[in-house]
């Protein structure tokens, strides 16, 4: 930690959160969150601080741009995860600002001098790797349940659990209804997060547990075993999170799969691969022919788009490698079938579009029948 910073001198300064966590447990470390007691936003302003925050006082370090936030309480006043009133002033202790936070092991404060303020036991909940609300305020914003499902599927591999006592607080928000009233913007950013962690599974697999899946994700419980078997047949190329998205609702129908991409109105990228990743899966499921080879190749628009089968065939390649290759052969056959070639020979307007699709056509067949040979 720095300690002759100038813009900090005269200024009460605490590292908190997520990099003080995640150091004590050995993780590596990339931001540093910093809460700033005993001061005024006027005060910050004059040492070169630039304000940024819209809900509470945050702002940007002159030189170093990380984020110091003025210690504040927060209460409730109002549904999901902005119904906060927030008080900010100079009265407001380090206690008081570390007992809104979420879990103890997230609500541990350091000082310059690297010596730690630990007022509600973090450092022994780390030690018993047990995930901890901090106060029965953990009720109070219903994003946390999905926070504390995210922070199992990042340390479950070093042995974390949820407390009994917090587990039933999670299960107490679902049951009163006030995830529904959280943005589908940052539920996806929660899940999104969940899905690139070391153990997605135990992300969903917490928020079943709490009876928490029914209010975003409704068809996904009828599903889940198969859903979360297929998490770790992402293949390596591409976004990974994204990847194993569209695996987890390639367990559903078609139905079901669109409810839930609109439900979570995912990024256009991320719908698509959704729906690309399901036909994938239902062409190696059933026996491989021309026809069903052409129509999945027509369907991810691959003369106009390659990039979209190339993406396929490395999914395929991991799920059924037996048929990555005639179905790549399939494809760059298809691919070179010329439309020059056809005006050449005559073709012009809706005759040349019917004589390149039945081109293609042949040219999987014979690709695919090459193959069997």
């Amino acid at each position: 930690m720095a300690v002759c910073d100038k813009a900090l001198d005269g200024l009460e300064v605490y590292r908190v959160g997520g990099a003080v966590r995640d150091a004590l447990l050995g993780w590596p470390v990339f931001d540093n969150d910093w809460v700033v007691v005993g001061a005024t936003p006027e005060r910050m302003r004059a040492k070169g601080f630039k304000p940024v925050g819209r809900d509470f006082p945050v702002f940007l370090h002159p030189e170093t741009f990380e984020e110091y936030a003025l210690a504040r309480t927060e209460r409730k006043a109002g549904h999901g995860y902005g119904g906060f009133e927030v008080h900010a002033s100079p009265d407001v202790t380090l206690e008081e600002d570390l007992l809104r936070r979420d879990l103890t092991i997230n609500a541990i404060a350091q000082r310059p001098d690297a010596t730690l303020v630990d007022p509600f036991d973090g450092q022994k909940d780390l030690e018993r790797r047990l995930l901890r609300h901090v106060s029965p305020a953990f009720a109070e914003d219903p994003l946390r349940v999905l926070r504390t499902a995210r922070f199992l599927a990042r340390y479950a591999g070093l042995g974390f659990t949820i407390e009994s006592q917090t587990q039933t607080l999670m299960r107490r928000v679902a049951q009163s209804g006030e995830l529904l009233h959280l943005a589908a913007e940052r539920v996806w950013v929660e899940t999104e997060k969940a899905l690139a962690e070391p153990h997605p599974a135990r992300f969903f697999q917490a928020l079943d547990e709490a009876e928490a899946l029914e209010s975003w994700w409704p068809h996904l419980a009828a599903h889940l075993d198969e859903a979360l078997g297929l998490l770790e047949k992402a293949p390596s190329g591409g976004e990974l999170a994204h990847w194993r998205m569209a695996l987890l609702a390639s367990a559903l129908s078609e139905p079901e799969r669109e409810a839930l991409i609109e439900r979570l109105r995912l990024p256009n990228a991320v719908a698509a691969l959704c729906r690309h990743v399901a036909l994938s899966r239902h062409l190696i499921e059933r026996p491989l022919c021309p026809a069903r080879a052409f129509e999945w190749l027509e369907r991810l628009d691959a003369f106009r788009k390659p990039a979209q089968v190339e993406a396929q065939l490395s999914l395929i390649a991991v799920l059924a490698p037996k048929l990555e290759k005639p179905l790549n052969d399939a494809f760059q056959r298809a691919r070179n079938v010329s439309p020059q070639a056809l005006m050449l020979e005559g073709f012009q307007g809706k005759a040349l579009g019917e004589a390149l699709r039945e081109r293609r056509f042949v040219a999987v067949e014979q690709a695919l029948s090459a193959g069997n040979d």
